[in-house]
């Protein structure tokens, strides 16, 4: 230890031994009390070498030269070594002279020592519980003894001299190591919050104890949940197999190749194979891209396409589900009445029907309200008694009839003339409807809806990513081939129809005529039954799948509702967010399903319901696999499924061919789905729900607004296009609603409008957002179509130079700067007056257009603001301009009071240079402004200084950014009603003076001005120069062909003739004061008004005041007054201050003035 001595913190593992001592003998292991909280709060260290992590980090440790002995910590033995005592003795009485340590005596030779410079802050400090490692916590025993045959005993200099590189990497820097915590929602209780940049940028930051996630407010660690999670099998194949083997298996099977015969039988079941196998194509792709949770199907699409499909389908998915579960009971009641006998009815078979189906599911709700193991339990042995009877079906098949009974019934084993005849369709009126292959289809499509069913319950499912996948593609091959082989089997081996009757058996039944026999394929749901080699086991075959279906749907349809409602995307939904257990049970959900499914089994019968629930999940599936082929199309990059057997243009066939079997099963039904959907669609739209889940429709937004960018750069400009895109030197657009909201007069969310805000000082980023956010907010209230720009660390001229440069993106970019008058020319600094005359020129430089609007009154409206907003510009408008010592010095009391973060080191530079920038005083209506140091506090306000905590970013632009309450409405509302000259409709004219030709622009500004709503009352007059005084008349007829030929309407006309003459002798004594301040003797002074410059510019002063007063004259009552800006000269010609003083005098002619100079290119055209 060669270095100079420097303050160390021991901080042990484990404290033993109960005595203290002030003298330590040379060589005894020490161990010290736990005083360092940093150990406690990180947790133990995984049983593992420090010594050999260092040395891959380090490359000058060398690694132990024995294996460490089961049961020993590396890591808490690590200490001095013997040879080093006269060090360490001559360390630890340094430390104990100064108190910063107590060193007690103990047998244990564990010691812990956290080599650490005190003058280092540490961001693990004040935080509650491990973030950047997830260690595991040793047994006690693993501490009890470490022996100095460690390995740690080296002739290397560098660990013999110095045993902080034996230490964890975490002493040594404030970086944190990639780790999976690092990445986790911010909400989850493992998730760890890395370093700020902020953080690591600026070494004086440190986190704060409030910035940190309060894990466990409590400080006891969480406790693992019980809760139950399944695999792919149990969770997935196993429910999937249930749903698809559902009613459908053993009722409506043998009717469907009665009616489609086995050829369109199997084209029909391939048919609905191919749709739900691209499904599961396109879900696969989905679930592999990232973790899922609790929702399925409405999880993934809501992620994927946003909450207005995701909340739509999610909706019509959770009733889906309920009527589907309504749907497979009835199925079950139907196939409990057929074993009952007529004469056992308790009211008639139909309501003997519903009855049984309402007692079902009452004890399928309690099954799944006791949890979900249960339910679990119950379908492993449905699933056994499903695939008996499968089972039983093929092999009572191959035995044949067992009587003549059986034959007579329709069964006659495979026979290749029954096969023959039931290979082509006979389609059949049935129960009154006169069948087709979509109406056929329709009824049986239901048998395919099983394959969300392992995905509906992800949040149950221990890794949804491999399940899904794996369970749902294998669920739905076994199934298909299970459809194949019994719909062949029915067609090969039972007649269409058959009278049951033994003497018939040779003879053509008389009711085959009149389509009247009671067996056979097309006339009993019994067939499956029949075949069989043990009857009651199709029976029990048949309540399984039934059941199995409705349990599969029972527990979807709330599961998918809860995670609905959870993200409260609809209103009054709330309430069945809530679950239960440790589960998490949707108990709400559950009773709500139960009575939907009440309902509709009390409503309708099988054939009923099976071609609404089709159309529900046709729609179900096109959304997923649009989901599929719009990620692979916009192509964000988080896109990145770890599934690849899918195509994006097989997705989107996918998706169209359950749109086109919707309408082609019921077109009245699919409309009604569509209106549904469209009207879910528009009502989360309104409601704009506060989530953000990185959808692709924002990756497509950016791709599609990418893209016109660049196709916009490839179109050459014309004229006839021309639009005024306006780049504002606003400050906070707050401020200045004057000046923003006339802005957006010209714009009008049709083109581009950019709020630029200038700060000298350097704004740190969570300042920046700050203001960003609060900035957007009232563009949002005020519902304009704008951007907002900060510019830091710079003067008004640097700042404004770097906007008028670098804004927009290419042909999207301003083409028009609009700035705000300068009052308090007279009372600032000169070089600001220098600053403001070149930033004008810096844009013509750029061959941008110049506007500049004066109000009387001035601008300003930062007494309308929110509070604590208002109280941060003026503190910002108070503060004087800091060196960078002083920047520093107030960053570094950042590690002292973080509420000052940004109240020392930021500031605007607006209130002296200019009435566009944040932080200018209220503004008279005389000419000159005051100092704003010499000001009076507004009334109201509060008349000390500002405290840390109401001025700086950390308190009162954090609280601007949430503000609300009765106070902040009311700032808000008087602020909409005082600064709205602009945006109400009011009396008087629009005065154009058009002195000299810019290429239009003076001319079209006030045009498109008088297109608005709340100018259109307005008259356009129009007043221009004449050449001559004898040639008035031929100039007048000229420009009113001019204007006739611009298509520009105009209620008046009139051409200047007297602009050269001399002004009033008052005229000429109120510019004389108005330039005194600035007379200088001095030639060279760029920032005053010799003699010579006067008498140069004398013709051009007499022009302008003369100006002046025909404005006075003409357009004094005008509601604004719109004249062509005169051209500004570099300093050789006119000095800044002069032209500052010609601006006042025609700025000040009226109450709103208008000046405009655009860049002399063509904006009007009379071409078509």
């Amino acid at each position: 230890m060669g270095s100079p001595q420097k303050d160390i913190e021991l901080s042990p593992v484990r404290s033993e031994g109960n005595g203290n001592s002030s003298k330590i003998p040379a060589g005894e292991k020490l161990t010290l009390p736990v005083n360092d909280e940093e150990d406690v709060i990180i947790g133990r260290f995984r049983k593992i070498s420090s010594a050999k992590s260092m040395a891959a980090t380090n490359g000058n440790i060398q690694y132990p030269s024995e294996a460490t002995p089961k049961g020993e910590d590396l890591e808490a033995g690590l200490h001095f070594s013997a040879k080093e005592s006269t060090e360490k003795d001559r360390l630890l009485s340094d430390i104990l002279t100064q108190g910063s340590a107590i060193v007690q005596p103990s047998t244990s030779p564990v010691t812990k020592s956290s080599f650490r410079d005190v003058e280092k802050p540490s961001r693990f400090k004040d935080q509650p519980s491990a973030t950047r490692f997830q260690m595991e916590v040793d047994k006690p025993e693993d501490h009890t003894e470490e022996s100095d045959a460690s390995g740690m005993d080296s002739d290397d200099p560098l660990t013999a001299n110095d045993t902080k590189y034996a230490k964890s990497f975490r002493h040594f820097t404030r970086e944190a190591l990639p780790r999976l915590d690092n990445y986790r929602n911010v909400l989850s209780l493992h998730a760890a919050p890395r370093p700020t940049l902020d953080e690591l940028h600026n070494a004086s930051l440190s986190r704060k104890p409030g910035q940190t996630l309060e894990k466990d407010p409590d400080g006891t660690p969480a406790m693992a949940t019980s809760n139950v999670k399944f695999g792919w099998i149990k969770g997935v194949l196993m429910r999937c197999l249930l749903n698809i083997w559902g009613v459908m298996l053993f009722l409506r099977l043998s009717w469907v190749v009665a009616q489609a015969g086995i050829a369109q039988s199997v084209l029909l079941i391939l048919t609905t194979s191919v749709v739900t196998t691209i499904t599961a194509l396109s879900m696969s792709a989905i679930s592999t891209n990232g973790v899922i949770k609790g929702g399925g199907t409405y999880y993934m699409i809501s992620r994927s396409l946003g909450p207005e499909f995701g909340g739509s389908i999610g909706l019509i998915f959770s009733i889906a589900n309920a009527v589907a579960c309504a749907m497979y009971v009835v199925g079950f009641g139907e196939a409990l009445i057929d074993l009952l006998p007529e004469t056992s009815y308790m009211v008639s078979k139909e309501w003997d029907q519903s009855i049984y189906g309402c007692i079902t599911i009452v004890l399928l709700t309690g099954i799944v309200i006791v949890g979900m193991e249960w339910e679990a339990k119950a379908q492993i042995v449905l699933l056994v008694i499903l695939l008996a009877a499968i089972g039983d079906f093929c092999i009572g098949s191959i035995v044949g009839p067992k009587s003549d009974l059986e034959v007579a019934q329709g069964f006659v084993g495979y026979n290749m003339t029954v096969l023959h005849e039931n290979l082509w369709s006979d389609y059949r009126k049935h129960k009154g409807v006169e069948h087709n292959f979509f109406s056929v289809f329709s009824i049986f499509f239901p048998a395919a809806t099983g394959i969300l069913a392992g995905a509906n319950i992800s949040g149950d499912l221990k890794d949804p990513q491999k399940s899904i996948p794996k369970g749902t593609l294998l669920a739905i091959l076994l199934t298909t081939l299970s459809y194949l082989l019994m719909a062949l089997i029915a067609g090969w081996t039972v007649l269409r129809d058959a009278a049951g009757d033994v003497t018939q058996m040779n003879v053509v039944p008389a009711c085959l005529a009149n389509f009247t026999c009671p067996y056979g394929l097309h006339n009993s749901y019994k067939v499956i039954q029949l075949v069989s080699g043990f009857g009651p086991l199709i029976s029990g075959g048949c309540f399984a799948a039934t059941l199995s279906s409705a349990l599969a749907s029972l527990v979807s349809a709330p599961k998918v509702f809860q995670a609905l409602c959870q993200d409260k995307l609809y209103p009054y939904l709330e309430i069945f967010a809530k679950g239960y257990g440790a589960n998490n049970e949707p108990v709400r959900g559950y009773v709500l399903t139960f009575i939907i499914a009440t309902a509709f089994i009390l409503m309708g019968g099988l054939d009923q319901i099976a071609p609404l629930i089709s159309n529900f999940f046709l729609a179900a599936y096109a959304l997923i696999n649009f989901a599929t082929f719009h990620a692979s199309l916009a192509r964000p990059v988080g896109w990145r499924p770890t599934f690849r057997l899918y195509n994006m243009w097989l997705s989107l066939v996918g998706s169209m061919m359950c749109v086109a079997i919707m309408f082609v099963i019921s077109w009245s039904t699919a409309l009604i789905t569509f209106a549904f959907l469209l009207m879910l669609y528009l009502l989360v739209s309104y409601r704009k729900p506060d989530v953000n889940w990185g959808s692709t429709t924002q990756a497509q937004t950016y791709k599609t607004a990418l893209s016109g960018v660049h196709h916009l750069n490839r179109v050459t400009e014309h004229v006839k296009n021309y639009r005024p895109q306006i780049l504002v030197l606003s400050g906070f657009p707050a401020e200045r609603p004057i000046l923003t909201d006339f802005s957006y007069l010209l714009t009008k969310g049709l083109s581009l409008m950019l709020c630029g805000h200038v700060l000298q000082g350097q704004v740190s980023h969570r300042a920046r957002e700050a203001l960003t956010d609060r900035a957007y907010y009232w563009f949002t209230k005020r519902k304009m179509k704008a951007f907002y720009t900060v510019v830091d660390d710079s003067g008004f001229k640097d700042g404004a130079s770097a906007l008028i440069q670098a804004s927009g993106l290419g042909k999207l970019k301003p083409n028009i700067l609009m700035m705000g008058f300068k009052e308090d020319w007279q009372s600032c600094d000169r070089s600001e007056i220098v600053d403001y005359v070149e930033v004008m020129h810096k844009a013509l430089d750029m061959h941008m257009a110049l506007s500049i609007l004066r109000v009387e009154g001035g601008q300003s409206a930062g007494a309308l603001l929110d509070g604590d907003l208002r109280d941060y510009l003026q503190h910002l408008a108070r503060l004087a301009p800091l060196d960078r010592l002083d920047r520093e010095r107030s960053m570094g009391d950042n590690n002292k009071d973080s509420k000052s973060t940004e109240s020392l080191n930021t500031q605007s530079v607006g209130s002296s240079l200019s009435d566009v920038s944040m932080g200018s005083p209220e503004l008279r209506r005389a000419a000159v402004s005051d100092d704003p140091a010499a000001r009076p506090p507004a009334r109201g306000a509060d008349t000390k200084p500002a405290r840390n905590e109401r001025s700086g970013v950390g308190g009162a632009v954090r609280r601007a950014l949430g503000a609300g309450g009765a106070g902040g409405a009311a700032r808000r509302a008087s602020s909409f009603t005082s600064v709205e000259q602009f945006t109400r409709r009011q009396a008087g004219t629009v005065d154009v003076w058009w002195l000299y030709d810019d290429g239009g622009l003076t001319l079209l500004l006030p045009y498109i001005l008088s297109t608005r709503r709340a100018w259109s009352t307005s008259p356009l007059r129009v007043f221009t120069l004449a050449n001559k005084n004898t040639e008035m008349e031929i100039e007048e007829r000229n420009m009113a062909s001019l204007l006739s030929k611009f298509r520009i309407d105009y209620s008046a006309l009139k051409m200047v003739a007297d602009i050269t003459k001399r002004p009033r002798d008052s005229t000429l004594a109120y510019f004389d004061k108005l330039i005194a301040p600035f007379k200088s003797e001095d030639s060279t002074d760029n920032t005053g008004i010799s003699e010579a410059d006067l008498v140069a510019a004398r013709d051009r002063t007499h022009r302008h005041l003369r100006l002046r007063e025909l404005i006075a004259a003409q357009s004094g009552g005008a509601r604004l007054v719109c004249v062509t800006l005169p051209m500004p000269r570099r300093r050789a010609v006119v000095p800044p201050p002069l032209y500052v003083a010609w601006l006042h005098a025609i700025a000040t002619a009226a109450d709103r003035v208008l000046l405009v100079r655009g860049n002399h290119a063509a904006v009007l055209t009379f071409y078509s």
